[in-house]
């Protein structure tokens, strides 16, 4: 199936938070670990984990105090490296096997880090506000070993692993699949929306519009758009409801699109149980099971009316009564509840200030019912019309190509359908993910050396089966692409790019 597994339970994959800030003295050094899986490790040797990447941390300090350590390539492993908030490190280490396929590309596993620091902020704040609230830090690495347990449930199969390996060359985290809409769609969505927003009652509220995985529209910020695209995917989609699993239409589906780290199961019922680095700080019997678990699948429904509900939030620690769910908002930090509405194919999500509602949940009841009452219809208008232009599974497949497009700029790529992309062969992924690594590193210096400014870039070459794998990087937007079945020569594979620049692309990649 194309998976890998890594002999060594504690050094197949190793993934740490720690403060900097914190454990400064002798005898203390426990209280820097925020973090730490495997969690049954040694104390001695999560301090030694963290020990190393400290010194390599302060060590490239000093001749980079803007940009420190990304990653650190040592024989046997690769240390990741990510600065998620000041002086709060996230730290994966994954083991070299080139025999066991675990081909890394080292912006993919930071973009991992990345993306559940962004959902744990979502859903929880900072992690340094919630260290200033609690200098002891218990509930903290309580919430944290939760969370990211719950997260990377999604990246276990099989009693295995699976990180991002060179299969998922042509897919990029971070980034929202949208859906191609005509001009008469587009106004029903717009009009679908001031309706929408005119039931909450306040001009704060926004809102998300999906069509199966895929984005309709946003009023939120860029970053607030991809948090919470992602966790709609991962969870409130008709497919995550109907299967408990994330779908990822772009990102995760296929079996054989991971490389997989052999460990002890994550993300079970039985995973949280388990002894966490930090019952120093806490009482060891910790009970987690009235914990806040927003990624704990199976824990979203629909209910008769349409709404999405869910018993994850509750009104106290331990209470029975649920609340409505909220969230924070990365650029206004404000918080919101969260209330989302299901027909068919089409997940309405619309966020309202918690400052706005007087009355708790009788005020949302209020503002659900005038949803119901005033969009009802227009929601039944906006599926029916998007359903009738929806392409399938294979909307944006182009025959002869296998492509990602990335929109840096608007954070939004277009991929090859995975089942399309398992056809390729492991030679030409392999070339892909090796091309891919060339063109980050390349992208990372230029940031560093232009102040920011990435220049164009464009490379071809030949893979080992005769495929030509291209990159083409230019003004914020990048194309990679694998033609297996294109002509010997260079020109015809140029060719080829220029007439998908000029169809697909609107000749952002074209010559002229």
């Amino acid at each position: 199936m194309g998976l890998s597994s890594v002999a060594s339970n504690s050094e197949g994959m190793q993934l740490c938070i720690f403060d900097l800030r914190r454990g400064q003295n002798e005898g203390q050094e426990l209280d820097k670990i925020l973090f730490f899986h495997p969690a049954d490790l040694p104390f001695s040797t999560q301090l030694s984990v963290i020990g190393l990447s400290e010194g390599l941390i302060t060590f490239t300090r000093i001749f980079s105090p803007d940009a420190a350590c990304e990653v650190i390539e040592a024989e046997r492993h690769s240390h990741v490296f990510f600065e998620a908030e000041p002086d709060i490190w996230m730290v994966v280490i994954v083991e070299k096997n080139k025999e066991a396929e675990a081909i890394w590309r080292v912006d993919a596993l930071r973009k991992v880090l990345k993306e559940v620091h962004s959902l744990f902020l979502m859903f929880h704040g900072s992690i340094r506000s919630l260290l200033e609230k609690e200098p002891a830090a218990g509930s903290v690495r309580s919430q944290l070993y939760i969370f990211i347990m719950d997260y990377l449930s999604d990246f276990h199969s099989s009693k295995k692993l699976q990180l991002p390996s060179f299969r998922d060359s042509l897919k990029e985290r971070g980034t929202v699949q949208m859906l191609t809409v005509g001009r008469e769609a587009a106004i029903e969505v717009q009009s679908l929306v001031r309706v929408v927003e005119s039931c909450t009652g306040s001009p704060s509220c926004h809102s998300l519009l999906l069509f199966q995985d895929l984005l309709v529209s946003t009023t939120l910020s860029p970053d607030d758009t991809i948090n919470l695209f992602t966790y709609t995917v991962l969870r409130l989609t008709p497919h995550a409801l109907s299967t408990g699993l994330s779908s990822w239409s772009y990102l995760r589906k296929g079996s054989t699109a991971s490389a997989a780290v052999t460990g002890p199961p994550v993300g079970s019922g039985t995973s949280l149980s388990e002894p966490f680095h930090g019952s120093h700080g806490t009482s060891a019997g910790d009970d987690h099971s009235h914990a806040m678990r927003p990624l704990q699948h199976n824990r979203w429904s629909k209910g008769k009316d349409g709404f999405l509900i869910t018993d994850i939030w509750q009104a106290e620690p331990g209470s029975l009564v649920s609340v409505t769910p909220s969230i924070w908002l990365q650029q206004t930090e404000e918080k919101m509840y969260l209330c989302a509405y299901q027909h068919k194919s089409l997940t309405l999500i619309f966020l309202i200030p918690v400052s706005s509602i007087i009355n708790g949940e009788q005020g949302i009841l209020a503002v659900k019912q005038l949803v119901l009452e005033n969009a009802s219809l227009k929601i039944l208008k906006v599926e029916e019309k998007l359903s009738k232009g929806w392409g399938g599974e294979n909307a944006y497949h182009v025959s002869g190509y296998r492509y990602l497009l990335v929109d840096g700029d608007r954070n939004l790529s277009r991929a090859s359908p995975p089942g399309k992309v398992t056809t390729l062969t492991k030679d030409s992924l392999l070339a892909l993910s090796k091309l891919r690594e060339e063109v980050d590193i390349e992208k990372s210096r230029t940031r560093w050396d232009n102040g920011g400014h990435e220049k164009d870039l464009e490379i071809c070459t030949r893979a080992r089966n005769n495929a030509w794998v291209i990159s083409q990087v230019t003004r914020g937007k990048e194309l990679y692409m694998v033609l297996e079945n294109a002509n010997e020569t260079l020109l015809y594979a140029s060719d080829a790019v220029q007439k998908f620049s000029n169809r697909y692309c609107n000749g952002a990649f074209s010559l002229d």
